[in-house]
């Protein structure tokens, strides 16, 4: 697969571990990844105490989501949030203090971490996403090699004696079945990024009130912010999606094919690509993130 459609949906990086988790396919798969959203918002997130942490990480069911406090805090493209701001280096981000040092998902490439007291990783969601991670490889290594296979298209009979025919025959023969072969190849690989598109909306999921930092190749590449978060505006969780027109549409705020409201982050304030994501459900906003699409996973 190239590299740009890893870059532009948070994809394809090494292989992980098959063994034991390798059974791990198909409808299994989905299910740990939404059982692994389950426990990973058992936390209160970033606002968590110490039992709370320590409830999230033992699996406890599902509590309350975060409400948002009365100084709520900032989030904006240009002074980032809790000391994280785009194009910072994973390195410098761990430094900082305001991530938990494991990382909470490894799917794609790309590495994501909970803020500090947030989300413990949830090890039925990492053996799932490693599974899936050593499947898409192996989806795509077949229909690479099924690619070079039919590059070349057989040659014309250098005559129409019956010798050259044939052999002209032979080789259309051997073509059609290698692009067949392509051909099952491609499906099969669709249907593994289908599988990884199940898989990121369970993750989004499982931390979208508890937020997370995702990291990629160069650096930062998106920032889920906490529920009690607030754009400069006021904007964040529980906001109406009237609010959110209201603050934004004159700068430009669009409704995305996958439902989620982008704005970009502004001109001469942050790097080129970098926007807000505002997930919204029932006319409400549930979700706040700044991302840079354009970047890399691995």
């Amino acid at each position: 697969m190239s590299k740009s459609w890893a870059g532009r949906s948070g994809e394809a990086g090494q292989a992980g571990r098959a063994g034991r988790v390798g059974r791990l396919t198909g409808a299994a798969l989905a299910a740990a990844l939404l059982a692994g959203g389950a426990a990973a918002c058992g936390s209160n997130g970033a606002g968590a105490d110490g039992a709370g942490a320590v409830a999230g990480r033992a699996g406890a069911p599902p509590t309350a989501s975060p409400t948002p406090s009365a100084t709520p805090e900032p989030f904006s493209a240009l002074v980032g949030y809790r000391g994280l701001k785009p194009g910072m280096t994973k390195d410098v981000a761990l430094a900082t203090g305001a991530l938990e040092a494991a990382p909470v998902s490894l799917l794609n490439g790309c590495t994501d971490f909970a803020y500090r007291s947030g989300p413990a990783p949830d090890p039925v969601r990492m053996a799932a996403e490693e599974a899936l991670q050593a499947k898409y490889v192996q989806a795509n290594a077949r229909n690479e090699a099924a690619r070079k296979e039919t590059e070349v298209f057989p040659a014309p009979p250098a005559s129409y004696s019956a010798k050259d025919v044939k052999s002209f025959t032979d080789r259309m023969a051997a073509f059609q079945e290698k692009s067949k072969a392509r051909q099952e190849a491609h499906e099969q690989l669709m249907k593994v990024f289908d599988e990884l598109k199940a898989a990121r909306e369970a993750r989004d999921l499982a931390f979208l009130t508890t937020g997370r930092a995702g990291f990629g190749l160069e650096g930062l590449r998106e920032l889920v912010a906490p529920a009690g978060a607030r754009t400069a505006e006021g904007i964040g969780a529980g906001s109406t999606v009237a609010e959110l027109k209201a603050a934004y549409e004159v700068q430009g705020l669009q409704l995305g094919k996958d439902g989620k409201y982008t704005l970009w982050a502004g001109i001469g304030q942050v790097e080129q690509g970098w926007r807000y994501e505002f997930t919204v459900d029932a006319e409400r906003v549930t979700g706040l993130a700044l991302a840079n699409r354009d970047t890399y996973c691995s």
